[in-house]
């Protein structure tokens, strides 16, 4: 019996890096540069998601038909540049005919699973042309359904994988199909006990190759985007940002989990698991270099970097009568549960409640989490006052709350600025400030001047 060997290397490229034709070669020849790679997974082209969101939320019939264009003009900018377009050109049409049906079913009848189904198209057309490119450039390529192994639950939006029937099913269908050609797989997009397609929130496509790459037991897993690394912020806030070239597990995941765009949040748990090193590099310009995340990092710094996550709604629940407070919490978190709403950010007094809720990462394109059965249900309980139009500015560092004037260093520089909230202490390792969004971007120059430039 043959033996299969895991690959070395799990490739991921985002949206950017599979844009059109010219990015989509560029990010080919990453692929084929390293014969270590032999599992490629991708996202939509850019703006291909957005675009099925829409869609997704049922338009008129003159807005769908504007959408529909621009998907197809995108995917056929691309199939103009292949040597032998007839091959690939009559799948595309049937999922841009599919997109077409559940786009007017949408107009009828929205739901959270038809829309998972919708937005699923994506991924599904990027990595059928990304196969024809390294097939025309003489590749052994294949293409693999990633829901035939990415069993999830039915939270459609935002999924959560189940991990051993991934496991079990990557080693039975992926792994054997690994040695005879480099395949070419979707991010973001899974399946449910019943069948119905799901997706795993938005930026899902990085822990999709993470969770293939701890299943694979997988040296290394490169995730290819627009940017040379990780950075001290986002250089687009502040342009003096400074690349990390290493940095540990637990700084990145807490960057990713307050808000910095380069990873998806669940990105690293995976990998944190199995003990993959994970590479984040620009498909744009490989001889940058980038950064490398991994277990531990020597002499790490008192603050490593700002995060920033926007689309933060909070929500101030007011006691109702005089009892105990012990009763009260327990009221509240009991309501959220039921209603799936999770919360990072809490702070308390005799009679009130204040939550930080975010809505960043479901596939929705509801800019609020607040939904009418949870008002309702809280309102029964408390009196609710509503504030949106947030944002988190985080910073992250280590062992921050055993350092003396980590307070004076950030608060001093953010006296003209409205705080909304603080969290602090809860976690060593960061501290979390929440503002009015028009105000994140200037507190994030401030700060970042003051503790790294």
């Amino acid at each position: 019996m043959t033996r299969i060997y895991p690959p070395s290397v799990v490739a991921k490229f985002g949206g950017t890096s599979v844009a059109d034709f010219d990015a989509m070669n560029r990010s080919a020849s990453i692929v084929l540069a390293d014969h270590d790679v032999r599992l490629v997974v991708l996202s939509a082209s850019a703006g291909v998601t957005n675009l099925l969101v829409e869609l997704s939320e049922g338009l008129e019939t003159h807005q769908q038909l504007d959408k529909l264009e621009t998907l197809r003009a995108i995917q056929y900018n691309i199939i103009s540049r292949l040597k032998q377009p007839s091959v690939i050109s009559t799948e595309i049409d049937n999922l841009l005919n599919n997109i077409r049906h559940l786009a007017q079913t949408a107009t009828i009848s929205p739901s959270d699973a038809l829309s998972d189904e919708l937005v699923s198209h994506g991924e599904l057309m990027s990595s059928l042309l990304f196969t024809e490119v390294l097939r025309e450039r003489h590749a052994e390529a294949g293409w693999f359904d990633a829901r035939s192994v990415m069993r999830t639950n039915s939270n459609f939006g935002c999924a959560e994988p189940e991990l051993s029937t991934l496991h079990h099913q990557v080693e039975t269908h992926l792994l054997p199909r690994l040695e005879q050609a480099i395949m070419v797989t979707q991010g973001f997009i899974g399946r449910d006990a019943a069948g119905h397609t799901t997706t795993l929130g938005r930026g899902g496509s990085d822990y999709t190759a993470t969770l293939l790459g701890e299943a694979l037991h997988a040296a290394r897993v490169d995730i290819w985007t627009d940017v040379a690394g990780i950075y001290t912020t986002d250089p687009r806030i502040a342009p003096r940002a400074k690349r990390i070239d290493h940095i540990s597990f637990s700084e990145a995941s807490n960057m990713a989990a307050y808000g910095a765009k380069v990873l998806h949040p669940a990105t690293l748990l995976p990998a944190m698991r199995k003990s993959i090193p994970v590479f984040v590099g620009s498909s744009k310009d490989i001889a940058a270099g980038g950064t490398l995340v991994h277990n531990t990092t020597d002499n790490p710094p008192r603050y490593r970097a700002l995060a920033v996550r926007r689309k933060q709604t909070l929500l101030r629940l007011h006691s109702l009568d005089t009892q105990p407070s012990c009763s009260f919490l327990a009221q509240v978190f009991t309501i959220l549960s039921h209603h799936a709403v999770t919360v990072d950010l809490v702070t308390t007094s005799e009679n009130c409640i204040a939550l930080a809720l975010d809505a960043t990462h479901a596939t929705s394109g509801e800019d609020h989490v607040l939904t009418t059965a949870l008002f309702t249900a809280l309102s029964s309980h408390c009196r609710v006052e509503v504030e949106t139009g947030l944002a988190l500015v985080t910073l992250v560092g280590n062992q921050l709350t055993q350092a003396t004037g980590v307070c004076k260093d950030v608060f001093a520089w953010l006296e003209e600025h409205t705080v909304r909230m603080i969290c602090h202490g809860a976690s060593n390792d960061n501290l979390c400030i929440l503002l009015p969004a028009d105000a994140a971007d200037s507190a994030v120059k401030t700060l970042h001047y003051r503790l790294f430039e």
